[in-house]
């Protein structure tokens, strides 16, 4: 193999496969990888997929469900030189198409029960559970012994979740990933000690950019589930097999409305990690309330910049539950006005990045590019505050400010206060058309038991003006969201927007 300087998203996998060759790296249902067999497979991997006719820059797309092979296909296109493309396993149709369209992707890894939603058009490979998939075919393979990648190449598209345009594929390098994972590890106390279990998509990148890479680069040992499930997580903690977990706020929230949250013994979860989208106050105080000694982490960020671009510490919740902490080691951030002049501190303004983290665009779209990447500075599209101890606070992002009667309201305020009711499982606020108020403060909220629209708007303006206070009250069973948690309110503008 000819030599390189080993910074690499795959050489973060060889040095710990050199250092702890016989530990445990990864468990996923009844397989385990020791970090030499994991390292092994990568090597094996990497050579079955340029044996397909792949060269060095080609896209490869992954659509499948959490496994081994994903993340070792993950590893191996990193360590051929690829450019790996994680696709949401739920899109399908119209979706899906754009995606592997707009990425030129060479070829599709994917699950052999996803492989009919895929266009009838393009070339695909089963990663596992068939006799032919990447997995079965890795002990015949000789391992791949070529060149290395060098550090500024692209080894990943990460598509953005789409919430409010079509997604935009941010084009990662080798050296702005490692730069992300030594940023988690310093920030978040990653060790080798640590038990972690990894039960959301790994297509998604705080799962696998935040959690199970950096994990993997301090040598612990990592479970990998398909899904997020209450009855396997809790079994795993009771066992003492993991004490560490990382979830979106919508998980967090299913969990500790479980009616077994408050008889389990969930003393041995040492970390929880949430992020992804805004966590309700009152889940946070919740989750303290049951297990005081949970070191509880805030991390905050978006595809383009890693994800990871700050991190509210244990030792930092209190007094500031609704913060996001401060920037993590190899990030700065300033929060400015419409113009790019920083705001006084206090002042809400859009929060803006400049990092190694960093991506270097978006792929094939220089209008994008240039529209985001301005002075120097990533323009994150994320309202924030930020205040005298260089502490963050997400206010909302810029197109979910509310303009009521001329006058701003953050959703994420009123959302907050929603979440205090009983009645309350889950809560998005909206900004609908009106005629009266430019745009009318709307709540759509998942009821838990018997609550009227009456109530619960007299519950907000019991702590907030009564111009915040929702003008109407809409309930669903569920609110709609990607596969990382986040709610997607633009589906609900358009489907309660006439």
């Amino acid at each position: 193999m000819t030599q390189g300087q080993g910074s690499t998203v795959d050489g973060v996998l060889r040095r710990s496969a050199r250092r702890v060759p016989a530990r445990v790296a990864l468990e996923y249902g009844e397989r385990t990888w020791t970090y030499a067999e994991l390292d092994d497979a990568v090597s094996r991997a990497a050579a079955l997929l340029l044996a397909e006719g792949l060269v060095p820059g080609d896209r490869v797309a992954a659509y499948g469900h959490n496994s081994d092979a994903y993340l070792i296909t993950f590893l191996a296109c990193a360590r051929a030189g690829l450019v790996h493309v994680p696709v949401n396993q739920h899109l399908t149709g119209d979706d899906l198409a754009y995606i592997l369209g707009q990425s030129d992707s060479a070829l599709v890894l994917t699950d052999p029960a996803l492989a009919a939603q895929l266009p009838p058009d393009v070339r695909q490979l089963p990663l596992r559970d068939a006799d032919d998939s990447l997995l079965a075919r890795l002990p015949g393979t000789e391992p791949y012994d070529g060149p290395e990648p060098r550090t500024e190449d692209l080894v990943q598209l990460l598509y953005t979740s789409g919430t409010t345009a079509l997604p935009k594929g941010a084009m990662m390098t080798h050296r702005a990933l490692v730069h992300e994972y030594l940023s988690a590890i310093t920030a978040l106390d990653l060790s080798a000690g640590d038990l972690p279990v990894h039960a959301l998509p790994l297509y998604h990148s705080a799962q696998l950019h935040v959690f199970l890479l950096p994990y993997l680069a301090v040598g612990a040992t990592n479970i990998v589930l398909d899904t997020p499930d209450g009855d396997r997580l809790f079994d795993l903690i009771e066992e003492g097999r993991a004490d560490s977990l990382f979830a979106p706020p919508t998980v967090w929230i299913a969990l500790t409305n479980r009616p077994d949250f408050a008889d389990r013994d969930l003393t041995g979860l040492r970390k929880a990690y949430y992020g992804a989208s805004i966590m309700p106050v009152p889940v946070l105080e919740r989750l303290r309330e049951r297990l005081p000694k949970l070191a509880l982490y805030n991390c905050f960020g978006q595809s383009e910049i890693g994800p990871l671009a700050t991190v509210l510490a244990p030792t930092e919740h209190k007094g500031r539950l609704d913060s996001c902490g401060r920037t993590v080691l190899f990030v700065d951030a300033r929060v400015v006005d419409e113009d790019g002049e920083d705001v006084p501190d206090g002042t809400p303004g859009e929060i803006v990045y400049r990092s190694p983290q960093l991506c270097e665009g978006y792929w094939d779209k220089p209008e994008e590019t240039a529209a985001a990447f301005r002075d120097g500075w990533f323009h994150s599209g994320d309202l924030a505050v930020r205040d005298a101890h260089g502490y963050f606070t997400i206010v909302d992002r810029v197109k979910d400010v509310i303009n009521s009667g001329g006058v701003l309201v953050a959703s994420r305020q009123v959302e907050d206060a929603l979440y205090t009711h009983e009645g309350v499982a889950e809560a998005a606020v909206i900004g609908l058309p009106d005629e009266r108020w430019i745009e009318a403060v709307t709540a759509v909220v998942v009821p838990r038991g018997e609550v009227t629209e009456d109530q619960l708007v007299a519950h907000v303006r019991e702590t907030l003006p009564a111009f915040k206070a929702p003008k109407r009250v809409l309930f669903v069973t569920e609110l709609p969201r990607n596969a990382s948690g986040k709610i997607l309110k633009r589906e609900l503008r358009d489907r309660f927007g006439d």
